[in-house]
């Protein structure tokens, strides 16, 4: 497909989308979108310009698109804009606006700054260590871990105020920090040098230093590095995938970091989950998501 055919399957994040539609420059709906039946036998599209979307997903535009649409291209539509439709205005908000977070460091990633070592989801690595380290999570690594030496500053990835520190029963020893921000969402940094200088109920701005690296191990030699996670605020219960809620490459951080091992699969469904922007949430204390009865890689390799 060339830039302007570009589509948006059903569903898609309200936090996915805007990366998309700036790529585009425009969005695409496609009767693709239902399932596949019905998308192999009809092929109607209506293209959206960025700068119409508020007035599409107003009630009086809504109505006249499904108007012009007839029944397959009126329930495309709703199929695709249902996510506007159901997040209240100030999420809405912050999607037009892009990705809510920035990345914690203030140095642009490289190989004498930092770089993404693995990504949040069903990495190899999570896969071998399902039943153990990462058990709680639904067997999924829950977080982002960029390396860095120890006492690289970390900054604040959003507006925010401090809720815990050093709450240990998160892990991620052996100092960690936790922002909550005013979108619902919470920020946790782990694996810190020190217990960070900050007080429970204090304020923190986007890009303020607010920790070191440190090293799980407490060597700084073996691996150094910040594990990351966004959280729900509050009930802190469920990690989402970060790659649509940080502003970043995340595909360079990808080729030029040391994550190079890929994501286990599932033989029945060998797609499902293959890509950083496609992981799943967690629910912690949740069942296994990927104890799998025909893996790759299988569990004799590794």
């Amino acid at each position: 497909m060339g830039k302007d055919d570009d589509f948006f399957p059903y569903p898609f994040g309200p936090s996915r989308t805007i990366g998309r539609l700036r790529r585009c420059g425009r969005l695409r709906l496609s009767a693709a979108i239902v399932q596949p039946p019905l998308a192999r036998s009809i092929r109607l599209s209506t293209v959206i310009k960025l700068d119409r979307l508020p007035a599409l997903i107003s009630p009086r535009g809504i109505l006249r698109r499904i108007a012009q649409l007839g029944s397959v291209g009126a329930l495309a539509l709703l199929l695709s804009i249902h996510p506007f439709l159901l997040a209240p205005a100030s999420q809405l908000a912050q999607t037009v606006d892009g990705p809510p977070f920035g990345l914690p460091f203030d140095t642009p990633p490289g190989p004498s700054t930092w770089l993404m070592v693995q990504p949040y989801g069903n990495t190899i690595g999570a896969f071998f260590r399902r039943k153990t380290t990462y058990a709680a999570g639904q067997g999924l690594h829950f977080g982002v871990d960029l390396s860095a030496r120890c006492g690289t500053p970390i900054v604040a990835i959003g507006d925010g105020i401090v809720a815990k520190v050093d709450a240990l029963e998160h892990g991620s020893r052996p100092h960690n920090l936790m922002i909550d921000h005013p979108n619902g969402y919470a920020s946790f940094y782990g694996h810190l040098l020190e217990r960070p200088n900050l007080a429970v109920g204090q304020t923190v701005r986007r890009g303020e230093v607010v920790a070191q690296v440190g090293d799980p191990d407490e060597t700084c030699t073996s691996r150094p590095h910040l594990h990351l996670e966004i959280r729900n605020a509050g009930a802190y219960n469920r990690a989402f995938n970060p790659v649509p809620l940080i502003e970043a490459d995340w595909d360079t951080l990808a080729l030029t970091g040391g994550f190079s091992r890929g994501f286990a699969r599932d033989l029945s469904d060998p797609r499902r989950w293959q890509r950083m922007q496609d992981q799943p949430e967690v629910r912690f204390g949740g069942p296994l998501l990927n104890d799998y009865p025909n893996p790759w890689p299988p569990e004799w390799r590794r």
